[in-house]
């Protein structure tokens, strides 16, 4: 059995995690850590988790993670790099959930996250958590870097068309829409009943921390010439994304359906769907899965791709123990094969 250590298990993306592997089959949860929480059961904070986690929040001690195969940081930006390379050093394996590790260059985290990065020379190292992606490395990496929600849903749309080379790298346009989950499990004012609720704006149009994310994601098959407009909404639902994105198409005659079915064909977690769907976020609750759909209105010059995900499982903590399996050399699908709640 693999030994799991979660630093952090407090928050959504934290219960997501124990409620994930909780059930996995070759998984035993070791340690969970909280220092606000400390001494509380598990299964008080969380009511779900009756009879599944018997453990309580301990005080964060990296003495006692080093007795763990690997570690989950389920923590605010910031804190996993404090502690990942006294636990590389140990031989624990590392999956950061926060976005320490996510961004290459060390002067880009530090701008969009505002505070120096405590081990840049473990950026390099750091494997992104993108399975549809990058597979074959994160089966030997020993730190890998979990993407973000948004970056999630919109790369897994726009990758089919990059890759091909059937859209105009300078035209992408991300309109992408969250419930208030995603923005964590604390006391905010934007995110209260009162505010959010029979509510929907947009935020950070001028630049969210996601953007140079997903630019470097998909600059990697487009090259720097890539040009992006992200903007994000919040939405009076709990959990879920909605990203609709644009793009111009340059190969007029694509078939853009059979390109998508192609590409995703054998991946566990991206469903296609028949042409002229429309994914729903109510579908994909509960489930680590990212549910396509590919149009051209009007048959012109733009591509609208529909990516729909949880963005607290395959958007974070399903992602995450999607990873861990790879990692380990395990079924890539164990304890991820739960269907989506509906209604």
């Amino acid at each position: 059995m693999i030994k799991a250590g979660i630093v952090g298990g407090t928050g959504y993306t934290g219960v997501e995690l124990l409620r994930l592997l909780a059930v996995h089959p070759d998984v035993e949860l070791a340690v969970i850590t909280s220092r606000g929480e400390k001494g509380l059961p598990v299964s008080t904070l969380f009511p779900n988790l009756r009879g599944r986690v018997d453990l309580a929040f301990v005080e964060p001690d990296d003495t006692v993670l080093k007795g763990c195969d690997v570690v989950f940081f389920a923590t605010p930006n910031g804190t996993a790099m404090r502690s990942t390379p006294a636990l590389l050093e140990a031989g624990v394996k590392v999956i950061d959930l926060a976005a320490d590790f996510r961004l290459r260059r060390t002067e880009d985290w530090e701008r969009w996250y505002g505070m120096p990065h405590a081990c840049p020379d473990l950026l390099a190292e750091a494997v992104y958590g993108l399975p549809e992606v990058n597979r074959a490395a994160i089966r030997s990496a020993r730190l890998v870097a979990n993407p973000g929600c948004y970056p999630t849903a919109v790369q897994l749309g726009f990758l089919p068309l990059l890759e091909a080379g059937l859209v105009d790298p300078q035209s992408l346009i991300a309109d992408a829409k969250s419930g208030v989950s995603g923005a964590g499990r604390k006391a905010e004012i934007g995110i209260l009943l009162a505010e959010a609720g029979d509510n929907f704006k947009a935020y950070n149009v001028s630049g969210h921390r996601h953007l140079p994310e997903i630019r470097q994601g998909l600059a990697a098959v487009a090259g720097d010439s890539l040009d992006l407009v992200f903007v994000p909404h919040l939405t009076p639902m709990i959990r879920g994304i909605h990203a609709t994105l644009y793009a111009t198409l340059t190969t007029p005659d694509a078939d853009l359906q059979a390109l998508f079915e192609q590409r995703y064909g054998s991946e566990p977690f991206v469903d296609v769907l028949p042409p002229h769907s429309h994914p729903e976020t109510r579908s994909m609750r509960g489930a680590n899965q990212c549910r396509l759909a590919v149009h051209r209105p009007g048959n012109g010059k733009t591509v609208v791709v529909l990516s729909v995900i949880d963005n607290l499982v395959k958007g974070a903590a399903g992602q995450a123990v999607q990873n861990m399996n790879l990692m380990f050399d395990l079924p890539e699908t164990a304890g991820l094969d739960g269907i989506a709640l509906l209604p």
